[in-house]
């Protein structure tokens, strides 16, 4: 059994039933995808259109690819065609265009929204103001082609654990939030996407559904 494969049955075993793992595929080799794949993983996290692209083609068609970096509005027709679920919507300029391109193949996106939970300013997200002023706007209710199903945050990179929780649990809170003012009568509003390889234990303790696990799978990152 490869060092993949022990590593996915190593964290699968650790998961609740309810949060799943999405293996962080990016930077890493198809075969490498094909090992965690044979040993039942299918759903897989790309940061790079033109990465996801190539991937998709290749690899089995039931896997399921999540867009998990910052998404470029000029990116998203690429991805549209493959992509399962997108993490990182932060704007609606981004959610408009989704739903523009998902429109041309008669397909409707499952998105996620990003919050801004971190003390970094690099990290991209709404804040809540921002989401409700979008979720009350007129252009929102018109998307036909995007569902909403949920929220993603991504933690200060700290090793303040105190820090991170308090990050993880403000963005549960927001998901609580917006669960109960805006998509009280939509069971599927139900993702919360948060926790990486240093830190999902403490994010699915906090509520966490969606973990994203890169390098606990793979190793470290191989940059091409």
């Amino acid at each position: 059994m490869s060092s993949i494969s022990q590593n996915i049955i190593t964290i699968k075993k650790q998961l609740p039933a309810h949060v799943r793992l999405v293996a962080v595929s990016k930077f890493n080799p198809q075969e490498s995808i094909q090992e965690a794949y044979d040993c039942g993983q299918r759903v897989f996290g790309e940061s790079h259109a033109q990465e996801l692209v190539p991937k998709a083609e290749h690899l089995p068609k039931d896997i399921q690819w999540h867009f998990i970096g910052h998404l470029q509005t000029n990116k998203v027709k690429y991805i549209v065609p493959y992509v399962s679920l997108i993490h990182g919507v932060d704007s609606f300029k981004l959610l408009s265009e989704i739903d523009r391109q998902a429109a041309k193949i008669s397909r409707q996106i499952v998105c996620l929204l990003q919050f801004h939970i971190a003390q970094e300013q690099t990290k991209y997200g709404f804040s809540l103001a921002e989401c409700e002023q979008m979720l009350q706007s007129q252009s929102y209710k018109q998307l036909q082609n995007i569902r909403l199903a949920g929220v993603m945050g991504m933690a200060t990179d700290t090793e303040d654990i105190n820090q991170v929780r308090y990050e993880f649990r403000s963005l549960k809170e927001k998901f609580d939030y917006l669960k109960t003012h805006y998509f009280s009568n939509q069971d599927d509003f139900c993702e919360i996407s948060m926790g990486m390889t240093h830190d999902y234990s403490i994010a699915i303790e906090e509520g966490s559904t969606l973990v994203r696990i890169g390098s606990g799978i793979f190793g470290e990152r191989m940059y091409q």
